[in-house]
């Protein structure tokens, strides 16, 4: 007999993407399962690289120094010549830290690691996946979707599509999944190395028969990624892992002792043509598979369920329904672009050395002309739609703080330049700061006015998110208020 039970939402998939939706919704306290058809966590390092804009997100989630912590900086990378010399280089350059940009560099946190953080941190919320709890079916209404998990039918608002490249619920949708197979196929494993150190990350050779030796932060281990002939076995034992280095590389004492996890794939590019089906919503490699070149997989589809999560919890809260479509207005498109510079990035790297220049780093990403973007003046510098800039500041009582501490959570955040406070109203959900004279946050460095540019009487309204929704004079109070009402934001007390 059917067991029948209930949520808000149901994720199927608990990797990266379905973790950071359920830590989202968890610090909401919306109901949720989180559901996972593998009966362990995933055990390799396919995505390796946490891009800055991605730490950003992990900062408000609460768990970026965990992160960093596991983890580490990625090293130089070495690329030989055939004649067995070679060159050092940085994966990129390196600008340092600024007021408005926090993090400047790419993190390495094997995948395996970043999700055992996030796991992590769940349970603190008092949630947990459900392993070896595979989705068989679903059907849906107007009301809500009827999922068969085993014996089970779990009756839910809202179903999330989490589940990877072979997603069973994009399939059961029915979504196309268009894109291309790139005509290359590879090996990646985590393997117990002995014969090299682990300063610098190796390249070998080029196009197929290319190596790459990268020691992997935070572990014992290397990952070793090797472009293979596109038909036939390849032995991903250790002794075989030990002679294809040993051909690729011409060193006889590189000798792999163990592999914790291998994997033998084929790289494609491919774009859902759409994330949403009436309560079906899809997000990360469901929605999109992109080839590993410039760490652009993992960090798109965290952000994904970022952008998801706030507007999930909105409408479940009473928040318009038509929330809900900006979804995919604003990700798909981030998503198509990704997927280009992959690609891009692929051809690159078949051709020699691959520098990630700052697009890879994700912190120019934005939604400018959005519905959601909300500016009543053309103005320079940050627009509505745009990344919020960080900024170091004072807080009236003289202690140091910074924007990203007070965008901290799950609220938005109203910031005022020489307004007045009273003009808005306490509202559930809002903080409100002004900064000048009579407000509580004190500009002294002037790292506020570079970043926001806000006229005296301006406001800019921060996204959960950590994007700029509006940009209003005091003069368009009206508007605001509008649009606080219209992304869920609860009207005053």
């Amino acid at each position: 007999m059917m067991k029948e039970t209930s949520a808000d939402v149901l994720i199927c998939g608990a990797g990266a993407a379905g973790l950071t939706l359920a830590i989202d919704l968890a610090r909401r306290n919306v109901d949720f399962r989180l559901i996972e058809k593998a009966t362990t966590p995933f055990p390799g390092s396919r995505g390796k690289g946490v891009q800055p804009r991605t730490q950003e997100v992990f900062e408000d989630l609460g768990v970026v120094d965990r992160l960093f912590a596991a983890g580490g900086r990625y090293p130089p990378i070495r690329v030989y010549g055939p004649d067995g010399g070679f060159v050092d280089s940085p994966i990129g350059e390196d600008p340092g830290p600024t007021p408005a940009e926090p993090y400047p560099m790419p993190l390495m946190a094997p995948q395996f690691m970043t999700e055992a953080v996030m796991r992590e941190r769940l349970a603190e919320l008092g949630r947990k996946p459900e392993f070896g709890r595979e989705l068989t079916g679903f059907s849906q209404d107007g009301d809500g979707v009827a999922a068969e998990i085993g014996d089970e039918t779990v009756h839910a608002r809202y179903l999330i599509g989490a589940d990877g490249g072979r997603s069973f619920v994009r399939s059961a949708l029915g979504v196309d999944f268009p894109g291309e197979t790139l005509g290359v196929r590879a090996i990646v494993a985590d393997a117990a190395i002995e014969g090299l150190s682990r300063d610098v990350w190796r390249r070998f050779g080029s196009e197929h028969k290319q190596i790459l030796l990268c020691p992997l932060a935070g572990t014992d281990l290397f990952q070793v990624q090797a472009g293979v002939p596109l038909e036939g076995d390849i032995d991903v034992t250790a002794e075989g892992l030990t002679a294809l280095i040993a051909e690729r590389t011409g060193k006889a004492d590189v000798v792999v002792r163990s592999v914790a996890w291998a994997s033998l794939y084929s790289m494609n590019a491919r774009l859902a043509d759409r994330y949403r089906i009436g309560r079906v919503f899809l997000t990360g490699d469901a929605a999109h598979i992109h080839p590993p070149t410039g760490g652009q997989g993992l960090n798109t589809s965290v952000q994904d369920s970022y952008n998801l999560g706030w507007k999930l919890a909105a409408v479940l809260k009473g928040a318009p329904e038509e929330l809900l479509a900006t979804y995919q207005e604003e990700r798909r498109p981030v998503a198509a672009g990704m997927l280009g510079l992959a690609t891009r990035l692929l051809n690159e790297a078949r051709q020699g050395p691959m520098r990630r220049s700052r697009e890879t780093r994700q912190l120019d990403i934005g939604y400018p002309g959005a519905s959601l973007a909300l500016q009543t003046r053309k103005r320079d510098g940050v627009q509505a739609g745009d990344r919020a800039p960080d900024a170091p500041m004072r807080g009236r009582a003289g202690q140091p703080t910074r924007l990203f501490s007070l965008f901290r959570g799950p609220h938005w955040t109203l910031l005022g330049h020489e307004t007045n406070r009273d003009a808005i109203g306490p509202r559930p959900g809002l903080r409100v700061h002004i900064v000048g004279e009579r407000g509580d946050l004190v500009d002294d460095g002037g790292h506020f006015r570079d970043g926001y540019g806000l006229l005296p009487g301006e406001w800019a309204l921060i996204r959960p998110d950590g994007y700029v929704g509006a940009i209003v004079g005091s003069d368009n109070i009206v508007e605001l208020e509008q649009y606080m009402t219209r992304v869920g934001v609860p009207a005053p007390l």
